[in-house]
């Protein structure tokens, strides 16, 4: 009697444990929190292989034994099999969950990453071909394109209208932070190599799996108004929404100049500036450090105010201004002083570094303002396609860059990556007809 007593009373247990994390979670509704921190974590971790890899890019060089036109062919692949990924995976993160997704794609990259430190690194005895350096590159984007949409969702899913320009602007820290970390990386290689370096990125990516497993969970489902709105597309699908493709196409174009000082940024200060590791790194660390600030100041300030376009706006607008004044710097410090005056040589060093936070600090805002238009349960495909844009400028600015040193040095690379800027200005603007919005 006992026994059965016993089981019947251990059967309703399975589903009820269902219910209980459920109803922990609506008890407990700072878990968003958690959720935000996961995706800071994640974020910052492919940030740190997709941004610290090109900061190494003076090793890389050297290292693998590369032209600058074989290291823009490899740096290129690492952003074209994230622009190829993230679609794909954004459309899986609507139909299969973001912590599915993040699992899966995350938990890959670690091991993809472990499987580079044991294969594809530079020894005494043998230096891996550019075609191998590439094709590993190309599978890391692959994989890591899984996490920007997945992350994306999740944050969209559990905070409301009023909080989610700041969540998602502290969500986009990550990239700036893991950047930063990044550019850490630099020192690294120089003194241990690429064994370490992609090791390192390796166990970063498996320790934020760790946390996703354990804290990522979805919402409970119309627990309030909030989250049942948010969840309501506000317009057509998202892949056949003018206003969301045009968000995403001024994303696009306004992280070319971003591109350019990510991957290349080490090289002209090496080159031009005749700069050492420990300026490089720090220049590059607080490109990223005030990219960081001023992602969480704009996203709790466009929040209050509702001027998210008018806030891309402005920043487009500042990055021209900043590009046009460093190449400007650059063609009288390389025509007029052969760059010989050590002032000038610290005025480029500062200006690229206003460029760069310039031109790093929307992102938030941004994918915020694209999130709400897709709504919340279509937000993975509205990011992914977001992404897909961002990430073929991953691809085309390092290999284009070699090619307009060759034509008009590094003043028409500033002056390219500002005009680029100056492109995205008036896409930001709202259509006829909703310009009240802006």
């Amino acid at each position: 009697m006992s026994a059965v007593a016993i089981r019947a009373d251990c059967k309703p247990r399975r589903p009820a444990a269902v219910t209980t994390l459920s109803e922990a979670a609506v008890l407990r509704p700072n878990h968003r929190w958690k959720v935000l921190g996961i995706g800071v974590a994640a974020n910052a971790c492919f940030s740190a292989t997709f941004s610290g890899i090109p900061a190494t890019a003076v090793f890389l060089r050297s290292g693998y034994h590369l032209s600058n036109g074989e290291l823009g062919l490899a740096l290129g692949l690492l952003g074209l099999g994230v622009a190829l990924s993230e679609l794909p995976w954004g459309l899986l993160t609507d139909r299969w969950g973001d912590r599915r997704v993040l699992l899966t794609g995350l938990g890959a990259t670690a091991v993809w990453l472990l499987v580079m430190a044991a294969l594809v690194v530079p020894s005494p005895t043998q230096i891996p071909g550019v075609a191998l350096l590439a094709a590993a590159l190309l599978v890391t984007g692959l994989l890591g394109g899984s996490v920007n949409g997945s992350s994306g969702r999740s944050i969209m899913a559990w905070f409301g209208e009023g909080e989610r320009g700041f969540a998602m602007s502290i969500r986009q820290t990550a990239v700036p932070l893991g950047g930063g970390l990044g550019a850490l990386v630099l020192p690294l290689a120089s003194a241990h190599g690429f064994t370490a370096v992609f090791g390192l990125l390796a166990a970063a990516s498996a320790v934020s799996t760790s946390l996703a497993w354990r804290w990522l969970h979805q919402p409970p489902a119309h627990d309030d108004a909030h989250s049942s709105s948010a969840a309501k597309p506000a317009g057509p699908a998202p892949l056949r929404n003018p206003a969301v493709w045009r968000i995403a196409t001024a994303i696009g174009l306004l992280c070319f100049p971003q591109v350019a000082v990510l991957t290349f940024a080490s090289v002209f200060l090496h080159d031009f500036a005749g700069m050492g590791t420990a300026v490089i790194s720090a220049s590059l660390a607080a490109v990223q450090v005030g990219a960081m600030v001023m992602r969480v100041w704009s996203g709790r300030y466009t929040d209050r105010h509702r001027n998210r376009r008018s806030f891309l706006r402005l920043c487009s607008m500042l990055s021209v201004a900043a590009f046009t004044v460093l190449a400007a710097l650059v063609l009288f410090s390389a025509q007029l002083l052969s760059g010989q005056a050590p002032m000038l040589s610290l005025a480029i060093v500062a200006m690229l570094v206003v460029a760069g936070i310039c031109v790093s600090s929307w992102h938030g805002v941004a994918y915020t303002e694209l999130a709400t238009l897709a709504g919340a349960s279509q937000a993975g495909t509205a990011l992914g396609l977001a992404n897909s844009l961002v990430f073929i400028a991953f691809f085309l600015v390092p290999i284009a860059i070699p090619g307009l040193l060759v034509l008009c040095s590094w003043a028409g690379v500033w002056l390219g990556a500002a005009i680029c800027a100056l492109i995205a200005w008036p896409i930001f603007l709202p259509p006829t007809g909703s310009r009240k919005s802006a």
